[in-house]
């Protein structure tokens, strides 16, 4: 029997805002987690899976360099964009109108306990979303997210993962450039690799794309590969 899942879209929401709103499910999960085992009745666990875009920011994870972003204060200011460092894996990303966030907050215990399936699982529903745009993508070798022509000298990142992961309960999740402006990547070293190229399915196939749809069709893909129940 499919899981359920709980989906939630909060639009264009502030980076700061969101993070505190992952936090309280991210630890009220866990509690349960937490009573669960001292208690004789067993409480359900929730999940969720949380769209959203953000107004330009830089986050940069727990085991990134800060040298990788490559403005100052003023600089951040002039591009209107702000800087975060947060509790997720990974090194220094961008987030910005026009790219697709998804976070989902599960409980690992009720799908499966392996987070690199889980990543592997969130790569697979971007992958298949980009084939049904005739876009042909696939991983990088020692890297996570997703790529375009990964196997040679032209690989380019349209798809960023970062996770944060404790007794099995998930948060933050990954960055899908749809439309994004892929300027402001010019102002970090993304993810810390400063030899690829980033990229997004506006660039890809020569026109904006309908973020709606590629919602749909991605949302689709994550519940039948996770086998959930999205309402």
């Amino acid at each position: 029997m499919n899981k359920k899942v709980e989906f939630v879209d909060w639009g264009l929401v502030d980076y700061q805002e969101a993070w505190d709103r992952q936090e309280l499910i991210f630890n009220s999960t866990i509690a349960v987690k937490t009573n669960n085992r001292n208690n004789e009745t067993i409480e359900e666990t929730p999940n969720f899976l949380v769209f959203c875009e953000h107004p330009h920011v830089y986050t940069l994870g727990k085991s990134g360099h800060p040298e990788n972003l490559l403005l100052d204060e003023k600089g951040l200011e002039d591009k209107a964009a702000t800087y975060y460092k947060i509790n997720r894996g990974g090194d220094i990303t961008y987030h910005g109108p026009g790219q697709l966030v998804g976070y989902p907050i599960l409980d690992l215990d009720n799908f499966f306990t392996d987070i690199h399936l889980y990543l592997r699982t969130l790569e697979e529903a971007v992958i298949l979303t980009l084939a049904a745009y005739g876009i042909k993508a696939g991983r990088y070798p020692g890297f996570t997210g997703v790529w375009i022509d990964a196997d040679n000298e032209k690989a380019r990142k349209i798809c960023a993962m970062g996770v944060r992961c404790s007794r099995w309960v998930t948060m933050h999740g990954f960055a899908f450039n749809v439309n994004a402006n892929l300027d402001y990547f010019k102002n970090i070293i993304p993810c810390g690799i400063d030899d690829k190229d980033v990229t997004s399915m506006e660039r890809e196939l020569g026109h904006p794309v309908d973020m709606s749809d590629v919602k749909k069709i991605l949302k689709k893909n994550i519940a039948d590969l996770f086998q959930m129940e999205l309402y």
